[in-house]
């Protein structure tokens, strides 16, 4: 089978975990708001959303191995399109129509990126120096979003996607160097990056439990657009990744990556409808798992009561350009 194909494969278990995922900690970040770190960790609830997690992290990871950061990483939307039918599922409400539109538009953006960005397995990895450079950069960049006292909101989603994204590109040369039967499994790159991939992956999930506690929409829209950027900026100045069919391969590219950009915005933006008058109104119950919640999405399953709503809205203008 061909290796992007697998990467791709891969790649959509993979944002499906990832989105399951996001709706259970919004959930969590709702129901205790302003819950401190320790308080998360004795949450048998979190943890699973925590397992979740590690399960599409490594199905990302293998994905990494097979395809090149430009095509895997811009399928990291996809946990928003699948997000959203979650949400409103465990929610108990219809997806709307600009919910629809955004998915159209954020698959439609992928397509044009996936046609150009295709490319063999990777075979470039990070130089210890190039890895650590890059881990300076991104440290002091998530230090300047997320200082002590800002408010939890849209910055410490920026932060996390990219802490997620650079862990993605660490990660990459992790796999590529382990496999790499020409020199020892455990070499001091592999093993001194694959510290880093663990510092920034955790960065990168506390962030975002943090984002959360303002809602889904706009801070895991801020997470799939900011993870891609850095990925994609390391694949292509550090690791040679390039894009087929010359400039006008990079204009179907740029139009792709706008597309599906504007796509998550309206994924962000779009307004939950109300349930109907004639709809049972049920209270939300503390002692209900928010990640059974979304596991029992089973086709044929009775629609779980109406809980905490993702808050999928955000402010015009709020959603700074990355």
């Amino acid at each position: 089978m061909n290796a992007t194909l697998v990467a791709v494969v891969l790649s959509l278990f993979s944002a499906a975990a990832y989105a399951a995922a996001a709706v259970a900690q919004e959930r969590l970040a709702a129901r205790h708001p302003g819950s401190g770190t320790l308080r998360l960790l004795a949450s048998g609830a979190w943890w699973w959303s925590v397992g979740l997690n590690a399960a599409a992290a490594l199905l990302h990871v293998v994905a990494l191995r097979y395809g090149p950061l430009t095509v895997v990483q811009p399928l990291g939307a996809l946990t928003l399109v699948a997000a959203v039918p979650m949400g409103a599922r465990v929610a108990g409400r219809r997806v709307t129509a600009a919910e629809w539109r955004g998915t159209a538009y954020t698959l439609a953006g992928l397509a044009a990126i996936l046609v150009t960005a295709s490319g063999s397995a990777p075979d470039e990895v990070l130089s210890v120096s190039e890895a650590l450079t890059v881990s300076a950069v991104t440290a002091g960049l998530i230090g300047l979003l997320a200082r002590p006292g800002a408010r939890p909101g849209l910055r410490h989603a920026s932060a996390s996607g990219f802490a997620s994204g650079v862990a993605s590109a660490l990660t990459q040369t992790v796999t590529v160097a382990a496999t790499d039967r020409s020199g020892p499994l455990l070499s001091v790159q592999v093993v001194g990056v694959a510290l880093l991939v663990a510092a920034f992956a955790t960065a990168g999930l506390m962030l975002s439990q943090t984002a959360y506690r303002g809602g889904l929409g706009a801070p895991l829209a801020v997470v799939t657009l900011a993870n891609p950027v850095a990925a994609a900026v390391i694949g292509l100045t550090l690791l040679g990744e390039g894009l087929q069919g010359g400039a006008a391969g990079v204009l179907l590219a740029l139009a792709g990556a706008g597309l599906a950009s504007w796509g998550v915005v309206l994924l962000s933006r779009a307004t939950p409808e109300p349930l109907p008058a004639s709809a049972p109104s049920h209270p939300a119950r503390e002692e209900e798992h928010p990640v059974a919640a979304v596991l029992a999405l089973a086709p044929g399953s009775a629609s779980p009561e109406p809980a905490l709503l993702p808050r999928p809205t955000s402010e015009p203008g709020h959603l700074t350009p990355l």
